[in-house]
Parts: structure tokens; C-alpha cells; sequence
């Protein structure tokens, strides 16, 4: 049985045995690499520098919520404000695997750049064992590269440190809640964020429209669970997709964009089945989307597939 105050003591006497310099982590603000950084936080103090990197891509809000995060838990931190990089990187990308490499690459430079400034030779990262067991080692199947397996360069100068690599998101989300780390109950986001949810070129007109769609999903089933209609889904957000279709706006024909809902249910995120939401709940969902946003959004769909056949994310 994993026990969490025994993962935490050992796991911190280890970091600071295999980290007698400074360092880098790459941290989302996400459970994983939050959990990360106050590990190795406890282990090496001021010597571990943790890294915001705002890539254009986050959810809305994302950074300032980030920024609250770490100063509660009084992390030594930096935010770096990167869009444009990540946009250029992405420019030209629809395949999904070449998507997540040019935003694991970027992120890696962006982490080398910091870390010469800090004099780090390490870093750190959030892995967990669903990321590098679906990105494929030669012996699994290439499932999807994530970005922070698939995505590293092969000349990249530092030294990688990854805590977390054994556990499971339970399990992680077990040890967040032993070192009351406030961001143990959040959803699950991915590294490449938003760029996953634009199927096709991640572009920033894209990236804009599906971060207010998927802010209209995370506003409305949050509202929904908390007035009792339904328990909270283990993740929930909204895809834009490369589909336009036939619609009416008042008396005239319109052609449109169309945005996917996605929102399952899960443990440690290998297998996942989709979220029974109510339909009123999807509804109004479906009118926020189509409605109050900026875009020409005509057609909203529901996903109602399990994980296996289909990932959680689209790409």
C-alpha cells in the first residue's frame, strides 16, 4: 500500500543526494509539477529555482492563479513570458506528434536559457509514470508523446532529476494532500496545453477560441457540482475542431466553427470512462458557447467515448 509520508521523507532525502547544485523545475502550476517542486524545494531550499513559463497557451487565469499558488507555498520563482516563442514553434504544426516535440523542444531551450542564468545543472520535471508509459520507449507503442518524454533534444545540457516518475496521478494527488499543497484536488492539464485541444494548427486565434470555450465548460460543471446536480468530473474542457458546418443565425444560413465538450471520470487517468452530465447542464453549455463568445461557433458536440478506445485529450 503506497504511503504517502514515507514517499515524501525518502523522496526528499534522495533529491538532496542527487542534487548537490542548483536548479531548474519546469512547473505548470499543475498537481504534478508543483507536487515536484516542493519535494525537491524541501531537499535544496534556494538553490532550486522553480519556472513558470507562460506559453500563450494556458487556460484563463492560469498565470495569475499560478502566481497566488507559489507564493503561498514560498517557492524561489521566476515567470517567463514566452508566447510569441511557442506560437513560432508551433507555426505550420498539424500533426499532433509534431506538435507536442516543437513544444517539448521550446520548453527545454527556454529551461536552458534560465538555468545558465541561475548557474543550474539540473532539472527537474513532474513526470509520472502515464507519461512516459504513453509516450513509448521502443518496447510500447508510441501512444502520444508527451512533451516532457517525447519532447526532450537529444543535446539538451542538463541534467535530468524526476521525482515522480513511479507514481500514478492518485498517488501523486495523495502526496499533495500530505504536504497540503492546495492544487491536489485541481483537474488534470497537459504540458502542451491548449495546443492539444486546437485540432490542426495551434494558432492564436484558435488558441483564443478554446480557451473561452473551455472556460464556459469549467465555469458551468463547477457550478453544477457545487449546487449538487452532479459530482465534480475528474477532467472536463472543450476542443476546438478543424469542422465547419451549416447553420442559421437569425433567418440567413451561417458556416461555422464547431467545439467538442470533453468530461470523464477517472482514478490515475490510464483508463477513463465519460462523464453522464445532465442534460441541462450540457445545454446551457451549448448556449454560452454559441452564444457570448467572440467566435463564430455554430454547432457544440458531446463526447461520449471511454478511455480505452479514446485518450482523454483529443491529441
Amino acid at each position: 500500500m503506497f504511503d504517502s509520508q514515507v514517499f515524501v521523507e525518502e523522496k526528499v532525502a534522495e533529491m538532496r543526494e542527487r542534487i548537490p547544485g542548483k536548479a531548474v523545475i519546469a512547473c505548470s502550476g499543475g498537481v504534478d509539477s508543483t507536487v515536484a517542486a516542493v519535494l525537491v524545494d524541501r531537499a535544496i531550499g534556494e538553490r532550486l529555482l522553480t519556472v513558470y513559463v507562460d506559453t500563450g497557451l494556458m487556460r484563463q487565469g492560469e498565470t495569475e492563479h499560478v502566481r497566488g499558488t507559489f507564493d503561498k507555498l514560498g517557492l524561489h520563482y521566476k515567470m517567463v513570458e514566452a508566447g510569441q516563442e511557442f506560437f513560432a514553434a508551433l507555426k505550420g504544426h498539424t500533426d499532433p506528434e509534431r506538435k507536442r516535440k516543437a513544444i517539448g523542444e521550446r520548453f527545454i531551450r527556454v529551461f536552458e536559457r534560465e538555468a545558465k542564468a541561475f548557474g543550474a545543472e539540473f532539472l527537474v520535471q513532474g513526470t509520472i509514470a502515464p507519461d512516459w508509459i504513453e509516450s513509448g520507449d521502443g518496447v510500447r507503442d508510441t501512444i502520444k508523446s508527451h512533451h516532457n518524454v517525447g519532447g526532450l533534444p537529444k543535446d539538451m545540457s542538463l541534467k535530468l532529476v524526476e521525482p515522480l516518475w513511479d507514481l500514478y496521478k492518485d498517488e501523486v494527488r495523495q502526496v499533495a494532500r500530505h504536504l497540503r499543497v492546495e492544487v491536489s484536488e485541481r483537474q488534470p492539464f497537459p504540458g502542451p496545453a491548449l495546443a492539444i485541444r486546437v485540432i490542426g494548427e495551434a494558432d492564436e486565434e484558435s488558441v483564443r477560441v478554446v480557451r473561452e470555450a473551455c472556460a464556459i465548460v469549467e465555469q458551468e460543471l463547477e457550478a453544477a457540482s457545487e449546487k449538487g446536480a452532479m459530482v465534480r468530473p475528474w477532467q472536463y474542457f472543450a476542443v476546438l475542431l478543424p469542422v465547419q458546418s451549416v447553420g442559421v443565425q437569425g433567418d440567413r444560413r451561417a458556416y461555422g466553427r464547431t467545439v467538442a465538450i470533453r468530461s470523464v471520470e477517472s482514478v490515475d487517468g490510464m483508463t477513463a470512462a465519460f462523464s453522464r452530465i445532465p442534460y441541462d447542464v450540457l445545454e446551457r453549455i451549448s448556449l454560452r458557447i454559441t452564444n457570448e463568445m467572440k467566435a463564430n461557433v455554430n454547432r457544440v458536440v458531446y463526447d461520449i467515448t471511454h478511455k480505452p478506445p479514446a485518450t482523454i485529450e483529443w491529441e
